[in-house]
């Protein structure tokens, strides 16, 4: 049997790039780089980075952000002990509703570090997540662990 038209030649042509194409995926498959290996023990650790933006950001073009806010009621106050109080319950009451299980926030420029808000222990934190931002001359500093 005589083939004119070559379509053994075809099948014979596609049947070995098939074969060749599987032989390229498998030894692919095989030496390929490995992967790093993640974690996947998750932490409960809520990020001081992300809790920050929210109290430094706003919600519209409108609002002021959290950090504005008492900022301003220091400032008009020239650091009274009276706003000192009333700034501290307004942060425990910001970050309570944060649901954080441990946290410091301070004041460290013009309050010289004085603890606005804190909850739990730190003596026994393993892990501690840090932020800082400024807002005219108070720069606060968020600790969560």
């Amino acid at each position: 049997m005589k083939d004119n038209s070559g379509s053994l030649y075809i099948i014979e042509a596609i049947l070995a790039i098939t074969i060749l194409l599987v032989a390229v995926f498998v030894v692919n498959t095989v030496i390929s780089i490995p992967s790093p290996e993640y974690s996947y023990e998750a932490h409960d650790l809520t990020s001081a980075q992300d809790t920050m933006e929210v109290l430094a950001g706003k919600i519209d073009f409108e609002d002021q952000t959290f950090l504005c806010e008492i900022s301003t009621i220091l400032k008009e106050n020239k650091n009274s002990k009276k706003s000192i109080g009333e700034v501290s319950e307004i942060c425990q009451n910001k970050l309570d509703s944060f649901k954080i299980a441990n946290y410091k926030f301070c004041e460290n420029n013009k309050l010289k570090g004085k603890v606005l808000a804190y909850r739990g222990n730190d003596n026994n934190a393993g892990e501690v997540s840090v932020a800082t931002r400024t807002y005219g001359d108070y720069s606060y500093t968020l600790y969560v662990w």
